[in-house]
């Protein structure tokens, strides 16, 4: 492995442990989940009517459950003034996330449709007013131990110059972005990805976001990935993950699950995390915890399984 540029000093203590700016049109969310299995197909329909949250409030309140000595974990974005908005308000308040959202009265809060069945899972969504997310929604600093911004935000063009600012406002030890979708990532173009990012130290992406970006998988693609972002972490479903801290590969295997629901699973993965990283953990230790934590989302018709964070074992087969 290639070493990548060391630019993870221990930093100052701040306040705030951790400020999470991300697309509000995410997987899932905070309201009431409509799931309808069809016994002959097999297949599962999942309706988030008032969840498009999901990936920024799933992210903050893992990292909530995860981090002990976290002060604040805060969520920026943009929601209708609909029953939807007012739900995720209410629900990332009950959460201990401070919502810091934009009100838009002139769209309604996002929808998703997801449609899933064992390794597979198409999402139809409609961002609302979580595509509208201008940088006058966001504060002139982003001060943090940890920031991060969700690439749904950054790799569609109506969001993309409030994620940029979001990168470029960023003063925190842990400034991470999510590669968020092959599909999206195939658009923007690799080049343009690595340039607008260039700000950031920690990378997140699946093993298809990781071949979308680099035109190769698993560890050759950390390997391309590490000689750009000092810390990267490729997300490989049931195989686990494998990270690079500054060139050092680090593998954890979580032990399988019979999986439910995976939608959430990288979001609490990437929650605990840095979570954990901002609170001192050993790398190591933080990817067993991220694993941990995304096989018990999978495993689980729950968005938000309160002991995603904790360190025990996921359920097993």
């Amino acid at each position: 492995m290639r070493r990548s540029r060391a630019v993870l000093g221990a930093g100052t203590r701040r306040s705030l442990l951790a400020i999470m700016l991300v697309s509000l049109w995410a997987l899932g969310g905070c309201g009431s989940k409509h799931t309808v299995a069809n016994r002959i197909s097999g297949k599962t329909l999942t309706i988030y009517s008032s969840m498009p949250l999901h990936g920024a409030s799933n992210i903050s309140s893992e990292a909530i459950i995860a981090g002990a000595e976290m002060a604040l974990a805060r969520v920026h974005g943009r929601v209708g003034t609909d029953t939807a908005g007012a739900l995720i308000r209410d629900e990332l308040i009950r959460r201990g996330v401070e919502p810091a959202l934009a009100l838009d009265a002139e769209a309604d809060t996002g929808t998703m449709l997801v449609v899933h069945e064992p390794g597979e899972r198409s999402m139809v969504s409609d961002r609302g007013a979580n595509g509208r997310l201008t940088v006058a929604d966001l504060p002139q600093g982003l001060e943090a131990k940890a920031v991060l911004v969700s690439g749904y935000a950054l790799l569609f063009e109506p969001t993309f110059e409030a994620a940029k600012a979001a990168l470029d406002r960023a003063s925190a030890r842990f400034v991470a972005v999510d590669a968020a979708s092959w599909p999206l990532v195939r658009d923007f173009g690799p080049d343009r990805f690595f340039q607008v990012t260039s700000r950031a130290n920690v990378i997140f992406a699946n093993d298809r976001e990781a071949e979308a970006l680099t035109g190769r998988r698993g560890e050759d693609a950390v390997d391309v990935l590490a000689s750009r972002f000092p810390v990267v972490c490729v997300k490989l479903g049931e195989d686990g993950a494998v990270m690079s801290w500054e060139g050092l590969v680090i593998r954890s295997h979580q032990q399988p699950v019979d999986e439910l629901d995976p939608t959430g699973a990288g979001d609490a993965f990437d929650g605990v995390l840095l979570a954990q990283l901002a609170a001192g953990r050993s790398p190591g230790d933080a990817l067993q915890a991220a694993c941990r934590a995304g096989a018990l989302v999978a495993a689980s018709y729950e968005t938000w399984p309160q002991a995603a964070a904790t360190a025990g074992d996921a359920p097993g087969r």
